[in-house]
């Protein structure tokens, strides 16, 4: 289990109002996941902003019950990165932390595809 940063309570309570930690975590297996179907050089690029990612999104998007689809650009190559989170909430066991499921990337045109047919829960002001 690796540490990856803080949420703002606050922003993912558009997500759920029942969120009893701040804490992201994401395990190997979760890690093993993403290099598996995102590739090692995707992962190498983008780890290090997961907490970037989570702690100042672009946008949220429900993903399931209890899970956020924490979206964030990039600049440097106009890519959307999208990380999977589930929050942890009070009916889990109370060991649990929010974690990072996997992680994804979009292009501009799939993204503007995603807003159109998706509503934001989030929008960074």
């Amino acid at each position: 289990m690796h540490f990856i940063g803080k949420i703002n309570v606050e922003i993912y309570k558009c997500v759920t109002d029942d969120i009893v930690t701040d804490d992201v975590i994401i395990t190997d297996e979760r890690i093993s996941h993403i290099k598996e179907r995102r590739g090692q050089e995707f992962y190498d690029t983008y780890a290090s902003q997961f907490a970037d990612i989570i702690q100042d999104p672009d946008f949220i998007f429900r993903d399931r019950i209890n899970t956020a689809l924490v979206c964030k650009r990039f600049k440097q190559d106009g890519k959307y990165v999208n990380v999977v989170i589930r929050l942890a909430v009070s009916t889990d066991n109370p060991a649990y932390k929010n974690s990072i499921l996997t992680v994804i990337g979009e292009s501009e045109k799939r993204f503007q595809q995603r807003l159109r047919n998706n509503n934001s829960l989030y929008k960074k002001a």
